[in-house]
């Protein structure tokens, strides 16, 4: 059972990259092996435990809306942006919603497989709320699928991580996964704003660590990368 009461799930992306499948639906919808991708992520989290969800929606949001109501034996509580907020605006929008606790953020494009621990109890069980602000789940970038990432971060011994800043690569690529703790926004920009905003002042003061999953990682950015993912995952499902 999950120590973390609720998620949030971020769905207000544009899509952009991923037309034309998005032509008429969000990108949480997109269907990889005849399932919505955002699903897979929510099956995760209700296997954790988690029941109670919050999603932010802008782009075709009233199609994200009705598919969410659908959904049954989950709480979900929806954030509206009328204009896009960003992953940093859209999460901090959305936290009087969140409340006061750390909680788990999944990006609605992140599709991953378990390995022998399941990755959110691998997850749960590195947060430190004394010592970290953000927990961000990090994928080696060697192992990836269809890898054309330079990678995003370097982690020390301790986990604690730091930019790639001018290196040609960096060994890990955030995986969309993380939890945060409400404390990290409270000198948060208004309006739309990058969470990397945060990261950097996170990393300024230590507190910006991270966990490396061990099983697979689909990276679903483009209509290739949906195929190239199905190519794989169909077989397992």
């Amino acid at each position: 059972m999950s120590p973390f009461n609720q998620t949030m799930i971020l769905a207000a992306g544009l899509g952009t990259r991923m037309r034309p499948l998005t032509n008429d639906k969000p990108k949480a919808l997109v269907k990889v092996c005849g399932k919505p991708l955002m699903q897979y992520g929510m099956d995760a989290l209700r296997r954790f435990g988690i029941t109670h969800y919050i999603v932010n929606a802008h782009y075709k949001k009233e199609v994200l809306l009705d598919y969410l109501s659908t959904l049954n034996g989950v709480n979900i509580h929806a954030s509206i942006e009328e204009t896009i907020l960003e992953t940093g605006g859209g999460i901090l929008k959305a936290l009087p919603l969140v409340g006061e606790a750390p909680f788990i953020a999944v990006n609605c494009d992140s599709l991953w497989l378990d390995d022998a621990t399941p990755l959110l109890e691998k997850l749960t069980a590195a947060w430190n709320p004394a010592t970290m602000d953000a927990l961000l789940v990090l994928y080696p970038r060697e192992t990836m699928v269809g890898n054309t990432e330079a990678g995003d971060f370097f982690q020390n011994a301790a986990g604690q991580l730091e930019r790639r800043g001018t290196a040609s690569y960096a060994p890990y690529v955030y995986m969309g996964v993380q939890i945060l703790h409400p404390r990290l926004f409270a000198n948060a920009p208004a309006g739309a704003f990058s969470l990397n905003i945060l990261y950097n002042q996170s990393i300024a003061a230590g507190r910006l660590y991270g966990v490396v999953h061990e099983g697979t990682w689909f990276h679903i950015s483009t209509p290739h990368d949906v195929a190239v993912t199905e190519q794989i995952l169909c077989k397992k499902t």
